[in-house]
């Protein structure tokens, strides 16, 4: 065993030497307003003996009016986020909508213009026959201008259109050069 209070025997034989760089430390003189730390802990005041359930509102805005503990400020950002998310997605299914609202009347467009051409696979148009209701007969209608085969222009209801010559329109105009 070891005595604390004597030196080691390897430490003994060592001599010290005081060096006159080193100053050893000095006591500290106290002021005359110091106060001693009390033992114990005042109490918080972050909490509330009144209601022990509540939660400790710490975290304090920067002018002091308002206080929150941090799971109220995290639930409501939560809240904040959920609620742009959901005006994000209302937003989105309106513009759809629109967007659908102006296709349908496009096709809408589309088919008063060229009914039959969008319903179908084949995109091939024939016209059809239009019946008559007093019959199949076609001596009782009047012929179309269009199913004629009349070459004599008297019978004709348009105007005949007669070849123009440019050449005799010039020469009309400013008379004739005689070039042969």
């Amino acid at each position: 065993m070891y005595d604390s209070h004597k030196p080691h025997p390897l430490l003994a034989q060592v001599p010290l030497t005081v060096s006159p760089f080193i100053s050893l430390p000095s006591a500290v003189t106290l002021p005359y307003t110091y106060k001693s730390v009390p033992s114990t802990l005042p109490p918080s005041v972050t909490f509330d003996p009144s209601d022990p359930d509540a939660k400790s509102r710490y975290v304090v805005s920067a002018s002091g009016g308002h206080s929150a503990h941090p799971e109220e400020i995290l639930a409501s950002c939560q809240s904040l986020e959920d609620h742009l998310k959901k005006m994000q997605a209302d937003a989105e299914a309106t513009i759809k909508e629109w967007e659908e609202s102006v296709k349908q009347r496009e096709l809408a467009e589309k088919r008063r213009v060229a009914p039959g051409w969008l319903d179908r696979e084949e995109k091939l148009l024939q016209p059809n026959q239009a019946s008559s209701s007093r019959g199949p007969s076609r001596q009782s209608q009047q012929p179309s201008l269009l199913d004629s085969q009349s070459t004599d222009q008297s019978t004709s209801r348009t105007p005949a259109m007669q070849p123009r010559d440019e050449g005799e329109e010039l020469d009309r105009a400013f008379g004739g050069l005689n070039v042969k």
